[in-house]
């Protein structure tokens, strides 16, 4: 399993091939936390996402999504 420094590294760099499109809406994606023995990686958005009706649909279907791919030990994706 890879440390905590090349997960965070990881699971920033799968983000920014996603934040450009967050920042044409002018919302952002920060992570929070991860937890390796569950899988799940808390994160914030903030801007025009923060109260957002389709901010679930961009965390379920695009950032959890691309994430689950690019860094298969994230399973689950939940904003704080």
């Amino acid at each position: 399993m890879s440390d905590a420094p090349d997960m965070f590294d990881r699971i920033e760099r799968a983000l920014d091939g996603l934040r450009p499109y967050i920042s044409s809406h002018k919302g952002s994606v920060e992570v929070i936390d991860f937890d390796t023995a569950s899988g799940l990686l808390l994160v914030r958005l903030g801007g025009t996402c923060k109260g957002c009706a389709a901010s679930t649909v961009t965390l379920k279907q695009g950032i959890e999504t691309r994430l689950r791919t690019a860094v298969p030990e994230v399973r689950v994706v939940e904003a704080v």
